[in-house]
Order: C-alpha cells, then structure tokens, then sequence
C-alpha cells in the first residue's frame, strides 16, 4: 500500500521530537509544503485585515522543533550530520546550501544513523526510525 500526501504531511509532527534516525526526500518536502501552505494564506489574511503578526509567531512556535527535526533526519538521510543545520545561519547562501542538500537523493543502505527509511520493497516507508 502506497501512502499519499497526508501521511507524509503529518509524519513529522508525529515524529516531532526525533532527532535519531533518517527522513527519506518525500518527508521533508511534502512537510514544508504543508507548511506554506498553512502559512501563505494566514500571511495574505493578516497583511489585507492589517492583523497583527504576533498572532503568526504564536501559530509558528508549535511548528519549530518538528521542522528542526525533521531536517536533522534529513541531513542524516544524507550520511551527514545533524550539525549541518546550522549552514542555515550564514546569510544569503546559507539557504540555497540547505536546499541543495534537501533534493539529494538518499543515500543508500544503512549508514550510521540506521537503515534506510524505505523497506525496499515496496517503497513505503515504514515510519521507525
């Protein structure tokens, strides 16, 4: 059985403080899609209604730590360490780093952060870590 969008939308908030183990490509992006897309139309509400921003920070704060954890899988997906995050903080390129190291492909088999998130077979992923 194959799982669709929402599954893969909602994995990281069950996951939401997991910083062991590996997010295949599809858990990242379709969470960050999930993410504008909660996002986006708040931000176009507020901006028309001249609401204030604070009322955005109090729905973004929930979303922290599922986002930072779900990076750090990703980044360990990669082989690489959690610890790469922090490429986040150098200004201006420091996004597109973490972009590219987001559309790259798994790496395959186990590596030191465990097995490989897809059971192999039937390309679902099987939600442990």
């Amino acid at each position: 059985m194959n799982k669709g969008a929402p599954y893969w939308m909602l994995l990281p908030l069950q996951r939401y403080a997991d910083f062991k183990g590996r997010s295949p490509r599809r858990e990242y992006w379709w969470f960050a899609l999930a993410i504008l897309l909660m996002i986006l139309p708040l931000g176009v509400l507020l901006g028309l209604s001249g609401g204030a921003p604070e009322f955005a920070y109090l729905l973004a704060i929930p979303i922290i730590i599922p986002s930072i954890a779900v990076q750090v899988r990703r980044f360990h997906d990669l082989g690489k360490s959690g610890w790469f995050i922090l490429l986040g903080l150098i200004p201006f390129v420091g996004g597109l780093i973490i972009i590219y190291f987001m559309v790259q492909p798994s790496m395959a088999g186990q590596n030191e952060y465990g097995p490989h998130p897809y059971d192999g077979f039937s390309g679902v992923y099987d939600g442990t870590p």
